[in-house]
């Protein structure tokens, strides 16, 4: 569990609740559902229109990666190349396959397939960094929804705030009307600024530094693969695995 991500987003709440009484306002008067429904039902079905449904089911999945980090596996992932580079060396790039069937990661195991199929170094990283440009390429297109959620809730909270003062401006006859929808105006725009700012963009950043964590790790297995193919000396994968280590 992220609690760094979890406390952020609740002092970000706290903030904006704090900060409405200590000027005397009152907590119920941001509780406003039908401000609510137009900001996030109207951003929901932009960001819809835009991402299409594969994408936008992609980018809600991705969502349990702010709160639930991907584990970090890259002690034993040193131990397995220092492992499969020792093995290869002593024993052959085919006795790989046994170590093949144990790795579960797709990525990892399609390494040392082609490693044990004997392909071309070369043409390892060729296949490999295509892979790598397609997952990217695919997650960015996915997380790109909460980037385009914060790009249109503050604009949906005005269409929010107009609706609201429509409303004010036909009830101008009845007085017991107006505080409502003057409510709902106003509150509207603090959803849509709200939820973009403290929400949805920073999801959308912290996405991005999952994603890219995760294409520097396949693009060090990359490099590793193919020392391992070159039949580098395992003192040579340790120095290159130490490159990539903050």
């Amino acid at each position: 569990m992220d609690w760094a991500s979890l406390a952020g987003l609740a002092l970000a709440l706290a903030g904006i609740i704090v900060g409405q009484a200590l000027e005397g306002g009152h907590i119920a008067s941001l509780v406003q559902p039908a401000a609510f429904v137009i900001v996030v039902v109207g951003t929901l079905g932009a960001v819809l229109l835009q991402s299409g449904t594969p994408s936008f089911v992609r980018g809600v999945a991705m969502l349990r990666d702010v709160f639930i980090p991907p584990e970090d596996k890259g002690g034993s992932l040193s131990q397995d190349i220092t492992v499969w580079s020792s093995t290869a060396r002593r024993e052959g790039l085919l006795s790989l396959e046994r170590h093949m069937e144990q790795v579960k990661e797709e990525f990892t195991a399609k390494g040392l397939r082609l490693i044990v199929d004997g392909i071309d170094p070369y043409k390892i990283r060729e296949i490999l960094e295509t892979d790598i440009t397609t997952y990217e390429r695919r997650e960015r297109q996915a997380l790109k929804i909460w980037e385009a959620a914060g790009g249109y809730a503050p604009t949906v909270g005005i269409l929010g705030a107009v609706l609201g003062l429509i409303h004010v401006m036909e009830n101008l006859s009845d007085p017991a009307k107006l505080g409502g929808g003057i409510a709902v105006a106003f509150v509207a725009t603090v959803y849509g600024v709200g939820l973009a700012n403290l929400v949805f963009l920073p999801i959308s950043n912290k996405l991005k530094s999952v994603v890219a964590e995760e294409v520097r790790r396949r693009e060090m297995l990359t490099d590793i693969f193919c020392s391992i193919a070159n039949g580098d000396n395992a003192r040579v994968i340790q120095e290159r695995l130490s490159a990539y280590k903050p």
